[in-house]
């Protein structure tokens, strides 16, 4: 009799189980279901303001022809402005420079379809350093996550390629000194799939921050403070990535 009450008690305790696993089980997918239309509204939002902003980029567009037309007048804008940048300034060798000052415009161009890129447009005057009139970075995004960077090859006259350091190499010797790294260098990396974080940072940096008001680096009008706790940020991160890896070395 004892035996049966205890088999009892088991079997009902199993139906109990499974009821609870059915319940969350239930209570799961429900879930789901709800994740998947907030997924299905942020979506749509995301589409919504997209075609808010392509709609202002084209009101944008002839005031920021307007403000060409003012630059043009003011010698040296693009080039006091990337060397008053706090992020960009590093970028510019002293030959670099030299090239900068025939730089005419600097211009972003988002494509038609925002989410798949945008170019980097370099319009220059007449120079000693290369027969190009127009250098163009362009990224270009696809919906697998992947992307290609491309760029026009610039045509160097001779001896004049400061991106192989070519224009400010020395001797001292029979040893070569080691040359800067050059905006150049940078401009002319291309790439298809993974974009290097280092590239897209500095492309960013033009688009977002000194493409929108070159004027307030022009004038050194700079809230250093912004860019100080931007920097400890980075750093906080990737100390706390080093600390994760060390940990997992110690373990292992």
């Amino acid at each position: 009799m004892g035996a049966d009450k205890g088999k009892k008690a088991k079997l009902d305790g199993e139906a109990n189980e499974q009821q609870i696993d059915g319940d969350l089980v239930q209570s799961i997918e429900k879930l789901q279901e709800i994740q998947d239309e907030l997924e299905k509204v942020n979506e749509e939002a995301s589409d919504k303001v997209l075609e808010v902003e392509q709609k202002y980029n084209e009101i944008r567009r002839p005031v920021y022809d307007k403000r060409h037309e003012i630059i043009k007048t003011i010698p040296d804008f693009w080039l006091t402005a990337f060397i008053s940048h706090p992020l960009l300034c590093d970028l510019l060798s002293e030959e670099d420079q030299k090239i900068f000052k025939y730089l005419e415009s600097l211009d972003v161009e988002d494509n038609k379809d925002l989410k798949s890129g945008y170019s980097i447009v370099l319009n220059f005057s007449e120079n000693p350093y290369f027969e190009d009139k127009k250098l163009t970075k362009t990224y270009t995004f696809s919906e697998e996550g992947t992307a290609t960077v491309s760029a026009t090859t610039i045509k160097w006259k001779e001896g004049m390629n400061v991106a192989n350091g070519n224009a400010h190499e020395k001797k001292k010797g029979n040893k070569r000194e080691l040359v800067e790294e050059s905006f150049f260098t940078w401009f002319s990396e291309t790439k298809q799939g993974k974009i290097d974080l280092g590239d897209e940072q500095v492309a960013e940096i033009i688009k977002e921050d000194l493409w929108p008001n070159p004027l307030k680096y022009f004038n050194n009008e700079i809230d250093e403070n912004e860019f100080v706790e931007e920097g400890e940020e980075d750093e906080e991160g990737s100390e706390g990535e080093d600390g994760e890896e060390g940990e997992d070395e110690e373990e292992e």
